[in-house]
């Protein structure tokens, strides 16, 4: 049995409530570890950079983001994409403006002032909720596109319009801009990443992420017992617009090189939302599986056709991608609410009781 728990005894509450109770999932994440940090940059090639590896781990953190305060505080948000940019502009300003400061820092920094903003269009959330907290969220959408377009400081009075990344470097290597090499800027992506989920998993698992969820279950009884809902819920906001800040920042400079103010639209705020529906709300996980799907499953209907060598018009793949991740969302919400990883927990289930069917 591949997940045989015989002899793995608890006899602590620390090793009760430990982060993996089974020695298989820590072997499990080591091996995800190895690959992401070890295999996949000595076997993958610039195609695989750009379309996969890189896109994958932004999206996650964007997902993981918005999870945080949909998924485990319940306050729905339809402004991801704008809260993004808000995390790219600061970067592209504070690398403009202090060129000697750390590209990483920069980065790191951008989330702040996501955070800022995001705490400001959440205080709505103190009086609504609901249906009606997303139309906020989703005007705060609007008016920060509108903002990136109109505000020439912003793209420092650029005649297009756009923020262009400047070549960057650490102790003389290059992370961003174009000189910079992919394998770099994944390592770059990688670490941020995986900096901010362990944070993630630490918050949601302490006292901050119990006040998180006893706000989304009900709010009132929470209230009566004690949490403070505007603490409760304007932390949430901070760290999620943080997270989502931050992911913006790199979503721009370790990815597509330049931007425009409509690239932070309202389709990325859908898509980093479908990538958590589809992964499962109020998990961690689930962020990582929503994103190897909604931005492998272009690549995949790319590939196999010509690998089969069947010849397939470009439209009718963007149209097929959008049906079937449109089929997926539906599925889930009807079939599995909790989405990719309810599924994940499910094979884990039946793989510790096997060979036993109950």
């Amino acid at each position: 049995m591949l997940y045989r728990t015989a002899g793995q005894f608890k006899t602590s509450y620390r090793t009760d409530q430990a982060l993996f109770p089974i020695r298989q999932d820590a072997f499990l994440l080591g091996v995800i570890l190895i690959c992401a940090w070890v295999v996949f940059p000595l076997t993958a090639s610039e195609f695989t950079f750009q379309t996969l590896l890189t896109p994958i781990l932004i999206y996650s953190l964007a997902a993981l983001g918005l999870n945080i305060l949909t998924g485990f505080a319940g306050q729905l948000s339809l402004g991801t994409g704008a809260f993004m940019g808000v995390g790219a502009y600061a970067c592209y300003k504070m690398v403009t403006l202090m060129p000697w400061l750390n590209p990483v820092v920069a980065i790191l920094l951008s989330g702040v002032f996501s955070a800022g903003v995001g705490v400001m269009f959440g205080i709505p959330s103190l009086r609504i909720k609901g249906f009606y907290l997303a139309i906020a969220t989703l005007a705060a959408q609007f008016f920060l596109v509108w903002l990136f377009e109109k505000w020439a400081w912003l793209y420092n009075y650029n005649a297009s319009g756009a923020i262009q990344v400047p070549n960057l470097d650490i102790f003389g290597l290059y992370v961003a801009g174009p000189q910079a090499s992919s394998m770099t800027q994944y390592y770059v992506v990688l670490t941020i990443v995986s900096l901010l989920t362990y944070l993630a998993i630490n918050l949601t698992r302490g006292n901050l992420g119990r006040t998180w969820k006893a706000t989304r279950d009900m709010d009132i009884a929470a209230e009566l017992i004690g949490i403070n809902l505007m603490r409760s819920k304007l932390t949430a906001f901070a760290v999620s617009s943080y997270i989502v800040g931050v992911a913006g920042a790199l979503f721009v400079f370790m990815w597509r090189g330049a931007a425009e103010p409509n690239l932070f639209d309202i389709p990325l705020s859908f898509r980093v939302l479908f990538i958590a529906i589809i992964g499962g709300l109020g998990s961690i996980l689930g962020n990582y599986l929503g994103a190897i799907l909604i931005v492998g499953l272009p690549v995949v209907l790319n590939t196999v056709p010509r690998a089969l060598g069947i010849e397939v018009e470009s439209a009718l793949l963007e149209h097929l991608n959008i049906m079937i991740v449109g089929s997926l969302i539906i599925f889930f919400l009807i079939i599995e609410p909790h989405g990719l990883n309810a599924l994940w927990r499910l094979i884990r289930e039946k793989l510790i009781i096997w060979p036993f069917p109950h």
